[in-house]
């Protein structure tokens, strides 16, 4: 008969008391981190934690203390090289203030967010942070927020809601970026986006719903129109929701009688896939096409030519967001912060003038 070795018995906090010589309440609060002790004490609680091996039971501590350690974060779409950066900026933060962190992606779709949210209620997470898939319909991060558990907004700001929000200046960056391309003498500029509507045509910014990109889109027409561009909105394409459908945009586009001659991609999954769809057609950037793109990914530099990118700081939107979560569940009651982080272009081999070396003659 095979015999069954015997479980270790687990270390508990009464054996840790024993051993550091405190009471079992101090130990709880050293090892549960809340209450207040003397720094003596601290390291010998912990000292004697250490050499027992003690692993923390997190359900009976947050039963003990209301707290799970744990940060909730719920994103658009995790396999977006921008999200995945700016998560290892929240998770490195919650890290090295001793939480952990759970991810749960939305992929974009507003239900999918909710039932993200309710879950990680449910695993009574310490608090929040989100980047909100639409600006119209925030019920349920109002009431994440009356609840008072702790919320904040990742890369997209929602002026009704009084939370703290770390962004960077999208309307501004896009105004750069297009002046970009219009003073190299482009008339016919696009701006491409995984955003959709009906019939995935752009009519006006009260088709977008999502905060960063109507921001963008405002701030690229609002160039143009300044440089007297004809019908800029007809150059908004929208729907580049995946690697299928980017490539359906971008063969519309380029197979067009007045086919953009540079375009401005709002990430960098969009613009990887305008560019294979680019050489694909035998054209070439920026002989043929001139093309910029938020986030400076890996890609972006080891092609031939260099892509001209947006370049924004995601790690730090990341880091600086979880940073301020964490001020609120160690108690900080100041007002809501607004950080809106720096972004500049950097300038590759991706932009130049027209395919004739002038600027198109604007038709009467």
């Amino acid at each position: 008969m095979k015999r069954t070795a015997p479980k270790t018995p687990s270390i508990t906090v009464s054996d840790v008391a024993r051993a550091a010589n405190v009471s079992k309440a101090t130990a709880a609060r050293v090892l549960g981190g809340y209450g207040v002790v003397s720094d003596m004490i601290r390291a010998e609680v912990m000292a004697a934690a250490k050499a027992l091996d003690y692993r923390a039971n997190e359900l009976a501590r947050s039963m003990t203390t209301g707290r799970s350690g744990i940060i909730g974060v719920v994103v658009g779409d995790i396999e977006n090289p921008f999200f995945s950066l700016a998560v290892r900026g929240i998770s490195d933060a919650a890290k090295t203030a001793g939480f952990n962190v759970i991810l749960a992606n939305s992929g974009e779709k507003i239900e999918a967010e909710k039932a993200a949210v309710k879950l990680l209620i449910g695993k009574r997470v310490d608090g929040l942070i989100v980047t909100p898939s639409e600006s119209r319909d925030i019920a349920h991060l109002r009431d994440i927020h009356r609840s008072g558990r702790p919320l904040a907004l990742l890369d997209r700001a929602l002026a009704d809601l009084d939370v703290d929000t770390v962004t960077t200046d999208d309307r501004g960056i896009a105004m750069l970026a297009t002046r970009f391309l219009a003073d190299a003498g482009h008339r016919n500029i696009a701006y491409v986006t995984a955003v959709d509507a009906e019939g995935h045509e752009y009519r006006d910014l009260g088709q977008i719903y999502t905060s960063s990109v109507r921001e963008r889109i405002d701030g690229f027409l609002t160039v143009c129109r300044e440089a007297g561009l004809d019908r800029p909105e007809r150059f908004v394409r929208l729907g580049a929701t995946s690697p299928t459908e980017t490539r359906r945009v971008a063969g519309e586009m380029l197979s067009a009688p007045d086919r953009p001659t540079a375009i401005l991609a709002s990430d960098s999954v969009i613009a990887l896939e305008i560019f294979k769809v680019t050489r694909e057609r035998g054209l070439r950037v920026p002989d043929d096409i001139s093309l910029i793109t938020f986030h400076d990914a890996d890609w972006t530099s080891v092609t031939t030519p260099p892509i001209t990118v947006i370049d924004q700081p995601v790690y730090a939107l990341g880091k600086s967001v979880a940073e301020l979560l964490i001020r609120r569940l160690k108690g900080d009651s100041r007002p809501a912060e607004k950080l809106v982080l720096p972004t500049a272009i950097i300038a590759r081999g991706s932009v130049g003038p027209p395919s004739n070396g002038k600027p198109q003659v604007r038709q009467a």
